[in-house]
């Protein structure tokens, strides 16, 4: 059961949040779970006609932006990340959230994901994810656009979820997102783009177990484990 963020763990969300880029990092970020938003200012409407994505600075990797007339707003979409220790499987809804599934889809039919390493682990507290999504390594990198988060205020971050990271400020998604590989405690800002299998869970853990450097101010760091995503699959 998740329980409520403790003063400390409220810093780490925060502070992970400073570190990530305006899109990005979110989960935490560093990249990381901005938090300090109320859940209203980033709330997204799913129609597909309403998906924006607005320029944010360069790409960190030669990329176009997703096109904005032919996102599928139903069914799901299964996405497999390729990684040090095993294939990640991770089962999005396209009716949920359907501009980030199209983003997503759209960055990992260009390879942006490939040949990139996880740059951010938080493996204590209640906050337990690997951060991928930035082909610089550095938790500052991004697709050169940003698009509003879609929740409802009702997220959670158990075992398994798969979200997007983002900055303190609303409509900051961009390319990196967070993988749960253990039930966490985040406010509930942060697009959730899909769910891990218990097998690919299992693979995120056996990644994070080998621990992190605590580069990070708040004491996350650059995983172990090399945490690289060699080749993503779409379909």
């Amino acid at each position: 059961m998740l329980k409520r963020l403790s003063p400390l763990a409220l810093l780490t969300v925060l502070a992970l949040a400073a570190c990530a880029p305006p899109e990005s990092t979110g989960t935490p970020s560093a990249g990381a779970p901005a938090g300090s938003e109320a859940p209203s200012s980033t709330t997204m409407a799913s129609p597909a006609a309403l998906c924006e994505y607005l320029p944010d600075g360069e790409p960190s990797k030669p990329v176009d932006p997703p096109s904005t007339d032919d996102v599928e707003t139903t069914g799901e979409l299964t996405v497999t990340l390729e990684m040090t220790e095993g294939p990640v499987t991770i089962t999005m809804d396209r009716a949920s959230t359907p501009c980030a599934v199209h983003s997503f889809e759209s960055l990992a039919a260009q390879d942006f994901y490939d040949g990139t390493s996880c740059h951010r682990l938080s493996d204590s507290g209640q906050l337990l994810m690997l951060q991928c999504g930035d082909p610089t390594g550095t938790g500052s990198g991004g697709p050169g656009y940003r698009f509003a988060e879609e929740v409802t205020g009702e997220e959670t971050y158990e075992a398994g979820t798969v979200a997007m990271a983002k900055a303190q400020a609303p409509a900051t998604s961009g390319s990196q997102f967070f993988l749960v590989y253990d039930d966490s405690a985040l406010p509930p800002d942060y697009t959730v783009i899909g769910h891990m299998d218990e097998k690919s869970r299992a693979v995120v853990a056996r990644m994070s177990a080998e621990g992190q450097d605590g580069s990070y101010p708040d004491g996350t760091g650059k995983p172990n484990n090399p945490a690289e995503i060699t080749d993503v699959t779409v379909g």
